[in-house]
């Protein structure tokens, strides 16, 4: 990978999230974090109005007519870099003819987000190389904006957020309804986390993503002709149990997951201040058995790996993260029995499934970073 020619070396990262699942667009609080594993984005000025893609793991070239990038949904590859490109423009920056070299250590299909850490790191690189500053928290929204109105995913803030707004070391607890963030030391006293990917590609946009939020949204406006309520966030578990006859089985259930998934979010960050992990590990697969069971987003193999890892001693907690139907599991392990653990959990998931798992290895870090070379 030759990259000495380029300008800018400007990366942002992958995200897990901790606990908070699929309460994003809900209105919730959720505790994701940056993750060492990054979009790097090597690029430099070209003089034209085209932006040229290339990528370190593909033989695939990109040309971007910079006055025509609503034309480019339609890309196997490049679609999502045209998307950030074309919303940036739409909310008033510069954009300029460039090289854009780009190198994706996150997964795909994974659910730790790599289509946030190319949006993310594709619109800052952007505006670093049109000579812009730029707020870190609007390139998460105008991020947010590409996925949802060019990719048709109809996603939350949580993702874009992390990505762009990360901190090393540090857990978030971000209000999806405020934007607020607080970020929290992520100690986790003699424990590790270890990231289990099921590798059973999915697609968030072809899946039941956006079939969950439209549930949550047809709940909302049931009990909303009773409640004063913005969001499904806005009840308490006690308010929810009283009114939850009101809606249909299906959106109780949805209702439900996000309605507890909210409290759980509210004690673990109790559990994380006080130095609890065990508590935080018995909330971590609570909210799996609730996205299996109330949400219905896991699925065979991410029930395997999950259950798997909950049954072996030295781990306290383990769930699907992520949007799932796919994608990667988060499990808190005695670090002396980490290695043990990868052992044991990759056997039994092969055994039972069929399919070769992954274990990544990733530290907290920085969400978006910028070099210049």
């Amino acid at each position: 990978m030759n990259t000495q020619d380029y300008m800018y070396k400007v990366a942002a990262s992958g995200r897990v999230n901790i606990i908070g699942e699929h309460i994003d667009y809900c209105g919730g609080k959720v505790m994701p974090a940056a993750l060492s594993l990054k979009n790097t984005v090597y690029i430099r000025p070209n003089g034209t109005n085209k932006i040229n893609l290339s990528w370190t793991t593909l033989p695939d070239t990109v040309s971007l007519d910079i006055e025509n990038l609503e034309n480019y949904r339609h890309l196997k590859y490049g679609n999502y870099q045209a998307g950030s490109a074309l919303l940036w423009r739409q909310a008033g920056h510069k954009l300029v003819g460039c090289d854009m070299l780009q190198d994706c250590k996150v997964p795909f299909g994974s659910g730790l987000s790599s289509s946030a850490a190319i949006e993310v790191s594709t619109i800052a690189a952007l505006a670093t190389v049109a000579g812009e500053q730029f707020d870190n928290a609007e390139v998460a929204l105008v991020a947010q904006k590409a996925e949802r109105e060019y990719a048709g995913v109809n996603c939350g803030i949580m993702d874009q957020y992390a990505s762009a707004c990360g901190k090393k070391g540090m857990s978030m607890l971000l209000d999806c309804k405020t934007l607020e963030c607080e970020y929290l030391p992520m100690e986790l006293g003699g424990y590790s986390m270890v990231l289990t990917d099921c590798c059973k590609p999915h697609s968030l946009a072809d899946g039941k993503y956006n079939e969950r939020r439209s549930e949550t949204e047809e709940a909302l406006k049931i009990l909303q002709k009773s409640l004063n309520i913005t969001c499904l966030a806005d009840l308490t578990p006690v308010q929810f149990a009283q009114c939850s006859h009101m809606l249909p089985k299906v959106l109780k259930m949805r209702a439900e997951h996000v309605v507890n998934e909210c409290a759980r979010v509210k004690t673990a960050e109790q559990a994380l201040r006080a130095g609890n992990i065990e508590l935080l590990g018995r909330l971590i697969n609570q909210s799996h058995a609730s996205l299996k069971n109330l949400y219905q987003t896991t699925g065979f193999e991410p029930d395997v790996l999950a259950e798997a890892a909950q049954n072996y001693p030295a781990c306290i907690g383990s769930r699907l993260t992520g949007g799932g139907f796919g994608g990667c599991t988060i499990s808190l392990v005695k670090t002396e029995c980490v290695d043990e653990f990868t052992d044991y959990l990759l056997k039994v998931y092969e055994r039972r499934t069929g399919y070769h798992a992954k274990c990544y290895s990733a530290d907290i870090d920085d969400g978006i970073t910028i070099e210049k070379l």
